[in-house]
């Protein structure tokens, strides 16, 4: 199962510099569900992206700096405001702007 989830992880990183972008994560994100929610904050300055994933599996996919994917709770209130932040940030040119995207990758994440 583990093993599956790596697959699709990397399918999605790979969709994510593809030219179908957002379009072809949401397609993946259809056929994989998160085994479990990540319970902490992750630091805006980490985050290069975040998606809602659809209905069944419901969860907000948070992509780090150094690659890393992971689940959070959608219905936390903290993930849903940084979520909006996230969105607003990127609503002009697509790609996020401070205080996202704005810390490298460090090898203890």
């Amino acid at each position: 199962m583990k093993m599956l989830l790596v697959v699709v992880l990397t399918l999605i990183c790979f969709l994510c510099h593809s030219s179908d972008g957002l379009d072809g994560v949401k397609l993946t994100l259809n056929s994989a569900c998160c085994n479990g929610y990540r319970k902490t904050p992750v630091p805006k300055g980490m985050i290069t992206n975040m998606v809602k994933a659809p209905s069944p599996c419901p969860a907000i996919v948070v992509t780090t700096v150094c690659g890393k994917m992971m689940c959070v709770d959608p219905t936390w209130k903290f993930a849903q405001a940084v979520l909006r932040q996230f969105e607003r940030s990127t609503a002009e040119n697509g790609s996020p702007s401070a205080p996202f995207n704005v810390l490298k990758c460090s090898k203890k994440q």
